[in-house]
């Protein structure tokens, strides 16, 4: 993944648009190991920050977009039976699916924006909008809010790591793996409070 993602770096804004777009479509790896990796990789100096950050929450926007026409295209009826026959290519398991549909309840705004800073849900809660038929324009501007707090964080750590005296990708690995420890508590604490309410 490190190779693919310096590879396309090559390519400037327009690669770091691509990866960005192409984490968004497919969890082929942590997004914020992406997104760090860009901000190690990337940034010049700190005054790119802003335009890396830019870049890559417009092109994570997007890549969300073409999950929620998806799922507009596909209705809830449709959408629920794809992700029950091939979501397991995609690391969508349906029983994820139902609760990302489930959370779409009062506040559709606040919610997007929320999904965009928790792991996988951040990908794939673009296909319910659409089935459910969100409004498109609150939709992908809580996106890209979220998108822009979620990117701002790991990007400007990833630019922070490079400014240090220890070697790089040591230290990158050492917060990566940090990082994806809390990541999995803050799942399962999750995952154990919803079943103490609602059963399992």
């Amino acid at each position: 993944m490190t190779d693919t993602v310096l590879t396309m770096l090559d390519l400037g804004l327009a690669g770091v648009a691509c990866v960005a777009f192409a984490e968004k479509l497919l969890p082929i790896g942590p997004s914020n190991v992406v997104l760090m990796l860009l901000g190690m990789a990337a940034a010049a100096n700190g005054h790119a920050l802003p335009i890396l950050v830019l870049v890559t929450a417009g092109a994570s926007t997007l890549g969300s977009m073409l999950w929620y026409a998806a799922g507009r295209l596909f209705g809830p009826a449709h959408a629920a039976m794809l992700v029950e026959r091939f979501g397991k290519y995609v690391l969508l398991r349906p029983e994820t699916y139902r609760r990302l549909a489930g959370a779409y309840g009062r506040n559709h705004f606040s919610t997007t924006l929320t999904a965009q800073l928790v792991p996988v849900v951040r990908v794939y809660l673009a296909i319910p909008a659409g089935a459910f038929r969100l409004a498109a324009m609150p939709f992908a501007v809580a996106t890209f809010l979220g998108c822009m707090l979620w990117n701002t964080t790991f990007i400007g750590l990833g630019y922070l790591i490079r400014g240090t005296d220890q070697e790089p990708t040591e230290l990158g690995s050492r917060v990566i793996v940090a990082v994806l420890l809390i990541e999995g508590a803050c799942m399962l604490a999750l995952r154990w409070k919803a079943r103490r309410r609602f059963g399992p």
